[in-house]
């Protein structure tokens, strides 16, 4: 069985019909459903609120994966957990007190994640790293779907791997942004555990197809 997850991200299904989108991911191979909430001021684009959030984490069966692209994310982060966020991930860039926002996370009992933009380096999430349950690395510039894969971040990715081994922690690496089947192999090589799959998911005619094998990459 594969030891990677997957985790398709919900900002580019087809909004008309969210809820049968969130049933076909239920039905699939997918562990996680990505939720991008963006507000338009620390990225230029808006996608949701909490009261889509709230529907779609009501409809989820599978682990509510709630990625805050959004400033002063410490004032949203117990809304998120009442609407039914298992993980939260907020940005680096976005937070004054990084190890609070963290702590803020985990006393509401949610699973506490950092996202960094692709020009932020690893080495300044070390220092909270042992807090953490992920680590999600963006793979594009964070506000759109469909953006080219950033391939400098497999050096990012090879590097947060290296430091989790070395400090024995047990820190999940998620990748998001451009991911797809021409790439899948190679991220999870370099040492990726769980994949976000936005387009190459949900522009495809068979979704669940894409998710089985990108499940399956790497299954003997």
């Amino acid at each position: 069985m594969a030891n990677h997850l997957i985790s398709p991200s919900i900002l580019s299904c087809n909004f008309l019909e969210i809820g049968r989108e969130v049933d076909m991911l239920n039905e699939s191979d997918a562990d996680w459903l990505h939720i991008d909430v963006m507000d338009g001021s620390f990225v230029p684009n808006i996608s949701i609120g909490l009261p889509v959030v709230e529907a779609i984490c009501k409809r989820s069966k599978l682990v509510n994966d709630v990625h805050l692209m959004i400033v002063n994310p410490e004032k949203y982060i117990s809304l998120f957990h009442k609407a039914g966020a298992h993980q939260i991930s907020v940005h680096y860039e976005a937070c004054t007190h990084v190890h609070r926002c963290i702590q803020e996370i985990k006393l509401l009992g949610c699973k506490a994640g950092i996202a960094i933009n692709p020009h932020t380096p690893v080495e300044l999430l070390f220092d909270v790293l042992e807090d953490l349950d992920l680590v999600i690395l963006m793979s594009v510039n964070p506000g759109f779907g469909g953006q080219k894969f950033i391939y400098r971040s497999l050096q990012k990715i090879e590097k947060l791997r290296n430091e989790v081994i070395s400090r024995n922690l047990n820190v999940r690496i998620e990748i998001d942004g451009g991911v797809g089947l021409q790439n899948a192999e190679k991220i999870l090589q370099a040492g990726a555990d769980v994949l976000v799959a936005g387009n190459a998911v949900f522009s495809d005619p068979d979704p669940k197809g894409v998710i089985r094998r990108l499940k399956m990459i790497g299954v003997q």
